[in-house]
């Protein structure tokens, strides 16, 4: 247990965080401490709701902590498009175990951890940034006692929210900026790494005669996106398999901010690549070098 990561995953379910939450809650090197919630793909309500099905149908007994609802000052503009109104359609879960659910809300519940495990707890983020920007702001001694951050969220490229805007950030750029101001070490998992993370057809049928959660899994992807018989993109979940498989990437230090201000580009990841700046804030994760395989091996699951 000791050589586990400790881990607090923020999420907000979501077809492609239910895979993310799977690596993670059946990873041997993972120690998932603290699950919260957050809005973006769908209602808080839901992705909290969401959180407790999957834990229940996995069999695992992880606290989680319903987080925010709405952006730092924006109104919410969500992915019920993509993911259906309640995030999860397409498969019909069993309702989630509520003694999960603490008391605490999130940013509360993750700053009493923090301090408890002082250095060793590492965010692993594969939503909106609301609920880190709302612990960092509150709790402003907390960031020296975090590890690191690992982020699924921006692009150095072009966006899925705005032309040059990713979801997670776009969501909420102002939380975003927070974070990437911050002094905690942190690395971007960005959408240019997500789009080449891709579960074909082929994968999708064989684990549907695994077990449940590969069946499971089959009738959640038939609805995703719409887009089962061309492959599925598994964002969230690259942030999980750098955490666990850091060699499968390429990743470099550069200066990283967000525009918040922009007619056409707000919630924009600007990227240094060039290092005009020679500041380098973040380090960021480079599509080149992952490997193939990352989805064939998250197919392995008991």
């Amino acid at each position: 247990m000791s050589d586990k990561r400790k881990i607090i995953l923020d999420t907000d379910p979501g077809i492609d965080d239910a895979v993310a939450i799977a690596l993670a809650a059946f990873s041997e090197a993972i120690d998932i401490k603290l699950i919260t919630t957050v809005s973006g793909n769908v209602h808080i309500d839901h992705v909290t709701e969401n959180v407790l099905k999957l834990l229940t149908f996995y069999g695992k007994n992880i606290p989680v902590a319903k987080g925010a609802n709405t952006p730092l000052i924006r109104q919410s503009r969500d992915g019920s498009r993509i993911h259906g109104e309640t995030g999860m359609a397409g498969y019909d879960f069993q309702p989630g175990d509520k003694s999960l659910l603490i008391d605490s809300p999130a940013v509360v519940a993750m700053y009493q951890l923090i301090k408890q495990y002082p250095g060793e707890i590492t965010l692993v983020t594969i939503g909106p940034l609301t609920n880190i920007a709302l612990l960092l702001k509150l709790y402003p001694d907390v960031a020296s006692d975090i590890k690191e951050i690992i982020l699924m969220g921006g692009t150095p490229d072009r966006g899925n929210y705005g032309v040059y805007t990713e979801f997670n950030i776009g969501y909420d750029p102002e939380a975003a900026q927070v974070v990437f101001n911050s002094t905690i070490p942190r690395t971007m998992v960005g959408m240019n790494i997500g789009i080449k993370a891709i579960i074909q057809p082929e994968v999708s049928e064989n684990i549907r005669h695994l077990n449940k959660i590969g069946d499971m899994f089959y009738s959640l992807f038939k609805t995703y996106r719409g887009t089962f018989h061309s492959g599925l993109t598994m964002y969230d979940a690259t942030a999980i398999a750098y955490l666990v498989r850091p060699d499968m990437f390429q990743t470099v230090d550069t200066f990283v901010t967000i525009e918040t201000q922009g007619q056409y580009t707000t919630g924009a990841t600007i990227v240094d690549l060039n290092n005009y700046l020679h500041q380098p804030s973040a380090s960021i994760s480079m599509p080149k070098y992952l490997k193939n395989g990352l989805c064939k091996k998250s197919t392995h699951l008991t």
